[in-house]
């Protein structure tokens, strides 16, 4: 689930294969909106799947001309970017 608080978009509850693209969509649209911060400090749930999310939202914010960033990404998840070799174009916040 994903809502905009000052700004910036905050997803909560699970980020997963199962719900991810449903997420992707609804992320698209709000930075379409102009939002520029993402917030994943109320997951309660991942998987690589929220590493996806993060590097096409990234991709989709770079190819419009902005750039966003993140904050209070889960652990769990920067082991698996740090795994992957991704971590550096993660720009957190």
């Amino acid at each position: 689930m994903i809502r905009r608080q000052d700004g910036r978009m905050m997803v909560s509850g699970p980020v997963t294969l199962g719900n991810v693209a449903g997420l992707l969509e609804e992320g698209r649209r709000h930075l379409a909106e102009g939002v520029r911060s993402v917030d994943f400090g109320e997951v309660t749930e991942m998987d690589s799947a929220a590493l996806a999310l993060c590097l096409a939202w990234l991709r989709d914010a770079k190819a419009a001309g902005g750039a966003i960033s993140f904050s209070n990404l889960p652990e769990s998840l920067l082991t698996i970017a740090r795994l992957y070799g991704v971590h550096s174009l993660l720009p957190l916040h």
